[in-house]
């Protein structure tokens, strides 16, 4: 992907800026995306896109401006100077709110995260075509209608008025595909994907496998008793159930006051089995970064150490008005405003054997459906739709679907049954955890 010199063009902006009488930092990247579909044997799409982004968060007499532009040409830039800074005119008074990184000067954009992709297209239309019809050639699959390839390079630059110029990079590449099933009158459809560095990396047997399994499984799935059973969700249901209520974590939330942890710190939240970190690197992990999005250097946090709140995620705003130490996990783009975000999210390994984890009766969860709609991040409260196995000794004895589950998210942290010895990861490797069995699910069936 070619880049211009963002330094130059930066420093130019932040020289206006100071003439202002203001202070900024200014984040820019260029994304490249390359896509494929294939719909009933052919490539239903071979898509191309680039787009640029420049943002800037201007802080003058205590007020901040957002602004952005998708074009760096001079006259472009100044416009967006222009409105970053009648938009601070407008704004509240912010005291919390400074230019505070200073002389920050970090890079990431090592191989690991940034590997030059060489292989021909020829392949990798191939890979997109035997998605679907590798998927349509197993029994009983009437449809596979998302089934695609794609792949991402980006570049980050960062500035500030303190002196701070830092940069990213990576590549990525992932793959998708689903099944359709259809037997005696009855239908099932699963959806699922992988990511990873680079394009020998995928493994698109292993993916139909998963996904025809799940679509198979549950197509003579039924609803069951309506009752309290034991729990264990699929890490991709955990990771979107978890990050239903993952501002509880938030000190941005808590400034704002409606973060039902603000005032739990150095208290119990969870089982005293139940450990959390932000970390920055995990092998093969997703969302490595070496800097968070003020330029600070990104660390590893121990968010919840055995069921006790240690600490929130901080950008430097939040920790001024909370008068702590920022600890690297602002978050911000180009188009947004400042916000914390984690890097891998890791809940720590436990002292049961997975077996032990399985033993007995429990209901493991492989699909949830609306939780969005169905999750209250404040109060802790969720319903909605599931769909899973009824389980016994690790043994799937009946498919499940059809049912609603309602709990409340903060108690079932405190309600888990067994969390095993192993660490596993979500598709999307950014989420890892070990098999962790909850008790106290409410199920609403027949």
């Amino acid at each position: 992907m070619s880049t211009i010199d963002m330094k130059p063009l930066l420093n130019r902006l932040l020289d206006k800026v100071a003439d202002l009488g203001a202070e900024a930092d200014i984040i820019a990247n260029q994304d490249r995306a390359f896509s494929l579909k294939a719909d009933k044997g052919e490539l239903g799409e071979y898509k191309v896109t680039s787009s640029q982004q420049l943002g800037i968060r201007l802080i003058k007499d205590g007020r901040v401006g957002i602004a952005y532009s998708e074009s760096l040409d001079e006259a472009a830039l100044d416009a967006m100077l222009q409105d970053a800074l009648d938009a601070s005119r407008f704004a509240k008074l912010d005291g919390d709110q400074a230019i505070r990184v200073a002389h920050s000067q970090l890079t990431t954009d090592g191989a690991e995260i940034h590997q030059p992709d060489t292989t021909p297209v020829e392949e990798k239309i191939a890979l997109a075509l035997r998605l679907e019809s590798d998927m349509l050639a197993l029994p009983d699959v009437t449809g596979a209608p998302y089934n695609s390839l794609f792949e991402g390079e980006s570049r980050l630059w960062l500035a500030n008025s303190q002196g701070t110029f830092c940069q990213h990079g990576e590549f990525s590449v992932g793959c998708h595909t689903s099944a359709l099933i259809e037997r005696d009158g009855r239908q099932s459809m699963h959806y699922q994907g992988q990511y990873a560095r680079r394009f020998d990396e995928l493994d698109s047997r292993t993916l139909i496998e998963q996904v025809y399994a799940v679509a198979d499984g549950l197509l003579m799935g039924e609803a069951i008793p309506s009752g309290r059973y034991s729990a264990l969700f699929s890490l991709n249901c955990l990771a979107s159930l978890f990050g239903c209520f993952q501002s509880a974590l938030s000190g941005k939330w808590a400034q704002q006051g409606i973060n039902p942890w603000r005032d739990k710190l150095g208290q119990s939240v969870a089982s005293h089995w139940l450990t959390l970190e932000s970390r920055i690197h995990m092998p093969g992990g997703m969302r490595i970064k070496g800097f968070d999005g003020e330029g600070a250097p990104t660390q590893d946090l121990l968010l919840i150490g055995e069921g006790e709140l240690k600490t929130l995620l901080h950008n430097s705003a939040t920790a001024h008005h909370f008068g702590v130490a920022s600890n690297g996990a602002a978050a911000r783009s180009a188009r947004s405003t400042l916000d914390v975000a984690p890097r891998h999210l890791v809940f720590g390994t436990g002292p049961h054997t997975e077996a032990e984890v399985k033993a007995g009766e429990y209901l493991e969860l492989v699909k949830l459906d609306g939780l969005h709609s169905g999750a209250d991040a404040v109060s802790g409260d969720f319903s909605f739709g599931a769909s899973g196995f009824l389980c016994r000794d690790g043994e799937r004895v009946q498919p499940v679907r059809g049912i609603t589950v309602a709990g409340n998210f903060y108690r079932l942290l405190g309600e888990l049954e067994a969390v095993g010895n192993r660490l596993h990861h979500d598709d999307g490797k950014g989420f890892y955890a070990p098999l962790i069995r909850f008790g106290g699910l409410s199920i609403a069936g027949k």
